[in-house]
């Protein structure tokens, strides 16, 4: 991929550097701050953008405010890591610069194209406040790290138009994209007509010059804007991972899922797509709602799934938002974390997907105790107490793992 006169997004812009500094504020004094999950020093963030494995070094940007600690001013914040929980943050890489993202560089995913190349697809913001979508590309692809990144000055690639009567204010986050048999690429993007959630469909010879397809890969109705669409084939006879251009149809099924922008709810759907047709069906008895299936069912939103080719898994990351006001915000300077990243997979049943932290995690485990031909008791003292469960929602009923004891409880 080739882009004449190439022009850096790295441009130093002093008031971004900031991202770096650590928060003044003492850490005994920040109770709410993770010990692991991702998150950066200070400052909002939210969606997660454009995961990816690079020669052997992992890569998560996300939407973030180098300025202060509540929604604006997006860029793409960038950190790399060698096993998904130690992470080292990086300049900033791709903020506004263009014409097309100059009133913010909205989420987007990332692409490697058939020579190992990796591509970003990204919504920016034009001086028309309508939603565009844009390219960047490295600036030196030998570098493991892909600090610097450059955009074509042909962006935006994809635009609403009175011809395409796209809805320029619901018309983002372009997905992972993949190729066809046909040697053509494809992505979505999510919109919306009137109440109708659709994933547009575009095609791509060059990855530079895409044309709208004649209609969506699939569209429901009065379920309003469907943010992050994210769209993959999963294996029916195992859990190892996919590649997203997977070309084979026989022991394939794919998986759609959306971000409600009214409900602030994600749901997804298992089905069958059709490469000829070029569209995608969720498989019967699918219920495509907000009352679907649902990665998590507490605060998780925008999620974005990538393939992880050194492990061959396919792994899911989702932003999470605290519950609290933006003066609390303010007050502690910062907004936002992603959550553990999960490995996922297609149940046996083939009706849900399977979900489990990385296995990376077990490194941060300690003093390991082990007891052998030991009986633990424990004690009741208080008949009045409220047992503590873990939940699991499959298939809309909610199993509850409780300990249960001969005497009567009150719940």
């Amino acid at each position: 991929l080739q882009f004449p006169q190439l022009e850096s997004s790295h441009h130093v812009y002093n008031f971004y550097q900031e991202t770096d500094q650590v928060l003044d504020v003492d850490p005994n004094q920040q109770p709410y701050r993770t010990s692991y999950h991702f998150q950066p020093p200070k400052n909002w963030m939210n969606d997660p953008n454009g995961p990816l494995v690079y020669k052997g070094l992992y890569h998560l940007f996300y939407q973030y405010n180098p300025n202060g600690a509540v929604w604006g001013n997006i860029v793409w914040a960038h950190s790399t890591s060698t096993d998904l929980i130690n992470w080292k943050p990086h300049r900033h890489a791709i903020y506004p610069s263009q014409r097309s993202d100059i009133n913010g560089c909205w989420s987007g995913s990332a692409t490697i194209l058939r020579d190992d190349k990796p591509v970003i697809l990204y919504t920016g913001i034009d001086p028309d406040k309508k939603q565009v979508q844009n390219i960047a590309v490295p600036k030196n692809i030998s570098d493991p790290f892909l600090t610097e990144w450059v955009k074509s000055n042909l962006n935006p690639v994809v635009e609403p138009t009175t011809l395409n009567k796209i809805n320029a204010s619901s018309f983002r986050d372009p997905t992972t994209a993949w190729l066809g048999q046909d040697g053509i690429w494809r992505m979505i993007i999510g919109s919306k007509r009137r109440r109708r959630g659709l994933a547009v469909l575009y095609r791509s010879r060059d990855f530079m010059h895409w044309i709208k397809a004649q209609h969506p890969l699939h569209s429901v109705a009065d379920n309003g804007m469907w943010e992050c669409p994210d769209f993959f084939p999963v294996s029916i006879n195992g859990k190892n991972g996919l590649d997203t251009s997977t070309l084979s149809e026989i022991g394939v099924k794919h998986v759609l899922k959306v971000s409600l922008d009214d409900t602030r709810h994600e749901y997804y759907t298992i089905g069958t797509y059709n490469r000829a047709t070029d569209r995608y069906v969720p498989d019967e008895g699918s219920v495509e709602s907000d009352s679907g299936l649902r990665y998590d069912y507490g605060k998780f939103y925008a999620s974005k799934t990538f393939f992880d080719s050194v492990k061959n898994r396919r792994i899911l990351w989702g932003w999470i938002n605290e519950s609290s006001s933006v003066e609390h915000d303010l007050k502690k300077g910062w907004s936002g974390v992603q959550a553990i990243p999960r490995e996922i997979w297609l149940d046996k049943s083939g009706k849900q997907l399977i979900q489990w932290p990385v296995a990376e995690l077990e490194k941060l485990r300690a003093k390991k105790v082990e007891l052998h031909n030991t009986m633990l008791k424990k004690r009741i003292t208080n008949q009045r107490f409220r047992s503590h469960s873990f939940t699991s929602r499959r298939n809309g009923f909610v199993q509850c793992i409780a300990a249960r004891y001969k005497k009567k409880q009150r719940f």
